[in-house]
Formats: C-alpha cells, structure tokens, sequence
C-alpha cells in the first residue's frame, strides 16, 4: 500500500479562502470538524509517510471540506525537519506551523495550541496527523524496542542505575499501592476493562476477552506489570481537522466544539518528580475543565492514554473522577465503571492496551471522543439515559514517564 500525497491545490488559490479570520465577536469558536484513522494494527508494506496521508485523506474527506482551506498543519514524530517534511509529502504550504513533541501528550497540546491559534486569528483550519510503523519495524528488524529516551541531559544521572521506560511505569505504581493500598487485581481491571471495550469495536487489535487472573498469570514484564498491563504495539495512523466556527456551515459531519484545553509538564528525572501518586493531569485537566466550564461529574465518556494500567487508574484521580486514593476501588472490574455502557466509559476503542498502539497515541484519543459525541462508534456507543448521545467528553494525553499532560475537553454542538 503506497498511497500518493493529496492533490496540489488549484494555481493561484493558496490557502486564501476570502473567509474572515475574526468574527463579530472577537475570538472564533473552534470545532473539530474531521477525524480518521488509516490503516492500524498489522500493516506490513506502508511507510510512516503513506499512513500520514491516508489518514490526512480521510479526515478531509469526513469533513467534506476542500484541502485548500488547510493553513495551519501540526505533526510530530517524523523526519528530520518534523513536520516540514510531511507536509511536503501531503502538498500543503502551511502559513501556521506547530512541531511540538512531548510524548503521548503531544496531540492533546497541539489541539490546544491550534484552537488557540484558530480562536484568534492566526489559521482557519489545521490538520493535525500521526502515522507509525513501530510494530512493522520491529518485527522486520528496522529498529528495536525502546529501553530508555538515551542518557544526554539530566538523564545521564538515572541512566547508569539501569531502570528502563517501562520500570519507571512500574516504579510509580508501586508507589500507589504502598500508599493507598491499591491491588494488583484492581489494576488489572483496568485491562480486563478495556478487552470488553475492544471486543466491540472492529477496528481493535485484540478483542478476546481476558480475565483478571488471566491478567495476572501473565508473564512479567516490570514488577507489578505483566505483560498484559501493558500496550500493544500496533502500526497505525490517525488525523484531526480543526476549523474556525464560520466553516462548519459547509462540513460533512455535526461539529464537536473545543470547550477548553489544558497542559502541563512535570519532571523528566525521577528524582525531580515530587509524587509518584500525582500526574501531570491533575493540572492540566484543572485548567481544561476551569476554562470549559464544566465539572468532571458532568463528563459522559473519558479516553485516557494508557500505555500501562497504571496511567489509567491515576489519571481519573487526577482529573477528579474520583478521590486520590480512591483510583483502585473506582477501577474494579466487578463494577464495570470504564465499560461503554457503565458509569464513566473509558476508553471506548479498547485503548492502547486493546485497540492499537502505534507509539504516541494522543490523536487517538481525539480521534474516538469525537465519534462517540457524534454517534457513529457503532457497536461501542456509548448512550446516555433515553437512549441520548453522550454531549461532554475528554480526551487526557500523558507523555513520558508522566512527564507531561495535555487535556481537552469536548463538546457536542
């Protein structure tokens, strides 16, 4: 599979729209106007490239909006002058540029950074896109798992003692259950959860159910986590378009609305981390929910990065889900609260422990709240009382060991 870049635009046009970049009231309101996915799970024969643009191609055909409105573009991850580079390969000359790389956050920052940008002024439309092909690489011996983020910096003074990415994870949760009495059972809930949550969506990686002694047999990966508290690692791409609010008259789909955005970076030595039992999220999904102007009680459906079971349970801490401390109870799969049809569904898709993985999976998130406010998750929908969509969702990144967060929330027009 070797999709071609999108078409030029037509000569003479550029990204000059004639549209307004200010409305009458100032600041523009913002929607989420596309979403796609490319290819994801096992893509043998695709480029990183060639997911990026068949990803761009399908979230500017969901938006049914024409390419020549794209000003502003955001990518990370790829090439040497990122996104330079793959904005090349898609044919776009953007006015508007963001390259911010801070891990599984990486998305949920660039969404707020364009939202802003498009709020005041400075772009109409911005695409933001991924592609990976991590779990192809690998097993054809293009590259080998990450260990470690390398030792220049402040790293070099963890380094030499020899913990790796995953041990930091692990580290950090052992922290949680010294502190609160959180238990490995309730930490494997979070994947039992979240198989249930993949068994109904077509487009998840692993979709066989799994049990919390099933979890737990499992081979150990880095004490407490067995192999299945912990990712997959899938191929995969995805791609968000943001407009300003005088383009969704001219959209394909229903506009899921930015409401508020948050970020906020914490440590990257471990020693600089102040609390273990405290992510970045408790700032960032502060500030997102302050700015939106909605309580975390009022949330239909929360996608949280979850590279480990962990991040999962934390993260509802932090963002007020629940009490800190009180993540284990709140997770117990015999109470089925992250189901699509319990109390707060959580990670819809099945997440990066079920559905797919591809590296810095942040757009993904996006990507499953916006369907689910829509309604087109199919089989996976979560539906209020009566049968209603969901009308509040958010989508929380966490990058790094924890290092960093971005949270936004989103909301059905």
């Amino acid at each position: 599979m070797t999709p071609t870049p999108l078409p030029s635009p037509t000569p003479g046009t550029g990204t000059d729209t004639g549209t307004p970049r200010t409305s009458g009231r100032g600041r523009r309101k913002v929607a989420v106007v596309g979403v796609s996915l490319s290819d994801c799970g096992r893509v043998e024969e695709a480029t990183p490239y060639a997911l990026h643009a068949q990803a761009a191609r399908r979230a500017l055909a969901d938006s049914g909006l024409g390419r020549e409105v794209v000003d502003g573009f955001a990518s990370a991850g790829l090439g040497t002058l990122a996104p330079i580079e793959v904005a090349e390969y898609l044919g776009l000359r953007p006015t508007w540029v963001d390259s911010t790389s801070v891990g599984g956050s990486t998305w949920e920052v660039m969404a707020a950074h364009a939202a802003d940008a498009i709020a005041a002024g400075h772009a109409n439309a911005v695409l933001l896109v991924y592609g990976s092909t991590a779990r192809a690489d690998i097993k054809a011996g293009r590259r080998t798992g990450n260990l470690s983020f390398g030792a220049r910096g402040p790293l070099q003074f963890e380094v030499p003692y020899g913990h790796t990415l995953i041990a930091k994870y692990a580290m950090a949760a052992r922290r949680h259950m010294h502190e609160y009495g959180t238990t490995l059972e309730q930490l494997a809930s979070v994947a039992v959860q979240a198989r249930a949550n993949a068994a109904a969506n077509p487009e998840a990686m692993f979709r066989t159910p799994v049990t919390v002694d099933e979890v737990l047999s499992g081979p150990m990966i880095a004490n407490p986590f067995t192999k299945l508290h912990c990712c997959i690692r899938s191929d995969g791409g995805a791609a968000v378009l943001l407009a300003a609010e005088e383009y969704v008259r001219d959209c394909r789909t229903a506009p899921v609305w930015v409401l508020g955005t948050g970020e906020h970076v914490s440590h990257t030595t471990m020693s600089e981390w102040a609390d273990f039992t405290v992510s970045p999220a408790a700032e960032s999904g502060r500030l997102a929910f302050s700015r939106a102007g909605v309580r975390p009680d009022e949330i239909d459906l929360a996608e949280i990065y979850d590279a480990f079971t962990y991040m999962t349970l934390v993260t509802l801490e932090d963002l007020g889900f629940c009490e800190k401390g009180e993540g284990g109870s709140f997770v117990d799969a015999a109470k089925g609260r992250l189901l699509v049809g319990g109390e707060l569904p959580v990670n819809t898709d099945g997440g990066g422990l079920s559905a797919q993985h591809p590296g810095m999976r942040g757009l993904f998130l996006l990507v499953e709240a916006v369907r689910q406010l829509r309604g087109e998750a199919g089989e996976r929908q979560v539906r209020k009382a009566g049968g209603r969509l969901p009308e509040l969702a958010v989508a929380s990144g966490t990058g790094g060991w924890f290092c960093s967060s971005g949270t936004v929330v989103l909301g059905r027009g």
